[in-house]
């Protein structure tokens, strides 16, 4: 073992506030990177195979689509993926990183998305990124977008363009958690300007966030940047809800 000063700093660190499993609370070695144990990290879902096609929800049984975008009308997004099903191992580290000001966690969720964006290659003509942005009364409550530190790990990870600042969030939303598919919609209506459009036209951007349940946030925020020259908009989640 390498007990080089910054090791040590490690350990004594890890003395004073023990490392534990961000799901299950199991001690972690003081030297290990990851914030879940072994058994909770390979308790992490993948997207299914089997998912749709155009919003990423994953399937119980065959067919390209769901049964909502089967048939559906034109949208602003042009197709949706998840880097993983939002279980419960997820769910503890999401809440974690955004309730928690477990900000540390950013560059861990991150990489997991850049790797598994390779499984993606529908989304490879997307080389700009976009995060969904927090209403700044939220950004001030919380210290920071997590969508926002998602997007930069992915950007730097992946060789993207991250698009800063493209837009912002004019409306602080009361949060989607409880409201139904349509409320959901209802309540995003006119949340999203985009306030650097020299950034959006005629390019392919990836909204990156963190969660999608319904798409309604992320679809609201493609349309304003459809409307502002975006040649395509698709978006990239770390977790999808099933």
């Amino acid at each position: 073992m390498n007990f080089n000063a910054i090791n040590i700093g490690k350990y004594l660190l890890n003395v004073l506030l023990p490392k534990t499993c961000a799901h299950c609370g199991l001690d972690l070695h003081y030297l290990e990177p990851s914030p879940l144990c072994p058994a909770c990290e390979d308790g992490l879902e993948p997207l299914p195979e089997l998912h749709c096609k155009t919003c990423g929800l994953p399937l119980n049984d065959g067919g390209q689509a769901c049964r909502d975008c089967r048939g559906g009308g034109p949208r602003s997004l042009a197709l949706a993926r998840s880097a993983y099903v939002f279980n419960p191992q997820l769910r503890s580290l999401v809440h974690a990183f955004k309730y928690r000001a477990r900000e540390d966690l950013a560059g861990f969720l991150a990489g997991k998305m850049a790797a598994a964006l390779a499984g993606f290659p529908e989304l490879a003509p997307y080389n700009f990124s976009a995060a969904v942005p927090l209403h700044p009364a939220k950004r001030r409550e919380r210290g920071f977008n997590q969508a926002e530190l998602l997007a930069a790990g992915l950007a730097a990870r992946c060789n993207l363009f991250h698009l800063r600042g493209a837009a912002a969030r004019t409306r602080n939303t009361p949060s989607q958690t409880a409201l139904s598919k349509a409320e959901r919609k209802g309540n995003m209506a006119g949340a999203f300007i985009i306030s650097k459009p020299e950034l959006v036209k005629g390019r392919k951007i990836l909204l990156v966030d963190d969660v999608a349940t319904t798409l309604a946030t992320l679809e609201e925020l493609a349309s304003e940047l459809k409307k502002a020259g975006a040649r395509s908009v698709a978006a990239y989640t770390l977790a999808r809800e099933p």
